[in-house]
């Protein structure tokens, strides 16, 4: 591993560690301050705010940490095989979560957009966390044999442009689909874009 690639992946593992100890603070009730946060994440207030511009922000992403689904459970028991099956699970999943939590999820989209237009993030501090793709991933496990490496890593990341927050805003501000009708296109997108990799 290169050195960029160890520094990204520490500043991973460092925003995730903040919104683990936020999550953890919240579930006794408090409404914990950055610095409270920093201190049980083992870093320094400066390094709290170079990941999160403001307590709200922070909270706001962390009771999404708490409600996103596990790839463990999400797949517990006798889960479908089918790649597409999988998918569409993962879908449903994620689209129930972001129904549940809109305002929560369009306030930590519209942060990490008004960091980056301003330019707030330095080199490779991620802007969020990555929620979708361990649950993608997950999902296409049992059937990486039926792709090429390349094809599985261009389909995975395909799929994260349908599954997740940004499509949400997609249809709903941008088409102004009915929820059905939203399910219904991510559900024939899917299907083609694991039609396409296999191919």
């Amino acid at each position: 591993m290169d050195g960029f690639s160890g520094r990204a992946n520490q500043k991973r593992r460092t925003r995730k560690d903040l919104l683990q100890a936020a999550a953890q603070l919240m579930k006794q009730g408090r409404r914990p301050s950055l610095d409270e946060v920093a201190e049980a994440a083992l870093v320094s207030r400066a390094t709290a705010y170079r990941y999160f511009p403001s307590t709200d922000a922070l909270l706001a992403e962390a009771s999404l940490d708490v409600v996103t689904p596990d790839a463990a459970t999400l797949f517990a028991g006798n889960p479908p095989a089918d790649p597409v099956a999988r998918l569409e699970k993962v879908d449903a999943a994620l689209h129930e979560m972001i129904l549940a939590n809109e305002p929560a999820l369009r306030l930590m989209l519209a942060n990490a957009l008004q960091r980056a237009a301003r330019g707030e993030v330095e080199g490779e501090t991620p802007l969020r966390q990555n929620r979708r793709m361990p649950l993608i991933e997950a999902a296409l496990e049992p059937a990486r044999r039926q792709f090429k490496p390349g094809s599985l890593d261009l389909l995975a990341k395909a799929l994260a442009l349908i599954v997740g927050t940004e499509a949400m805003v997609v249809f709903k501000d941008v088409l102004q689909l009915d929820d059905a009708d939203a399910r219904r296109v991510k559900r024939w997108a899917i299907r083609a874009l694991v039609e396409a990799a296999k191919r």
